[in-house]
C-alpha cells in the first residue's frame, strides 16, 4: 500500500465536512442588510477591494440597529471566495424605537457574525449590557481558528424613553 493510497483514504471522509464549510460560508452574511459600498483599490481582474457598510437589527432585542463597515478583499482570490479579508471594522448601534429588555441577558452573547475567509475565520458582534449606565453596548472583533485579531471596535447604545 502506498503512501498516497493511505492519504487518501484519510482524506475521504474529511471531504463532506469541507464541502458543506465551504458552501456555508458566504450564507453567514445573508443576515445583514447591504447598505453601500465603496471601491478602495483598483484591481486589474477580478472585483475591486472594498469597504462594505452592512445593517442588521439585534436579533433578541427589538428597536436596535447596528452598522458594520468592513473589507472585502477582491482580486481573483476574492472573486472566488478564496481570499482572507483584514481582520479591522468599525461599528455603530442605534436606538431606532421602544427597547424592552429580556429578564435575562447573558454577557457577551453573539448577534451577529460573517464569514471572513474561506474557513475559520469570521467577524462577530457580541452584546453586553452596562446596568450601571443603562446602556446596550456592541463589540465587533475578528476571530481565527488559531490566532484571533486585537483589533476590535464598540458601541453604546444608551437606553430611552421613545416616542
Amino acid at each position: 500500500m502506498s503512501y498516497r493510497h493511505t492519504l487518501s483514504n484519510r482524506l475521504s471522509p474529511a471531504l463532506p465536512l469541507l464541502l458543506g464549510a465551504l458552501l456555508a460560508g458566504p450564507a453567514l452574511a445573508d443576515k445583514a442588510d447591504p447598505i453601500g459600498e465603496v471601491s478602495t483599490a483598483f484591481k486589474l481582474v477580478g472585483p475591486n477591494h472594498k469597504i462594505l457598510v452592512e445593517a442588521f437589527d439585534d436579533p433578541r432585542i427589538a428597536g436596535v440597529a447596528c452598522y458594520l463597515a468592513r473589507p472585502k478583499t477582491g482580486g481573483v482570490k476574492g472573486g472566488l471566495g478564496l481570499a482572507e479579508d483584514p481582520s479591522h471594522a468599525s461599528l455603530s448601534c442605534h436606538q431606532i424605537g421602544p427597547i424592552t429588555l429580556p429578564a435575562k441577558l447573558k454577557a457577551g452573547e453573539e448577534v451577529f457574525d460573517v464569514s471572513t475567509s474561506l474557513v475559520f475565520k469570521e467577524q462577530k458582534v457580541v452584546r453586553f449590557y452596562d446596568e450601571k449606565r443603562k446602556a446596550l453596548v456592541y463589540l465587533t472583533y475578528s476571530t481565527k481558528l488559531v490566532d484571533g485579531s486585537y483589533k476590535s471596535a464598540v458601541s453604546a447604545v444608551p437606553i430611552m424613553p421613545w416616542g
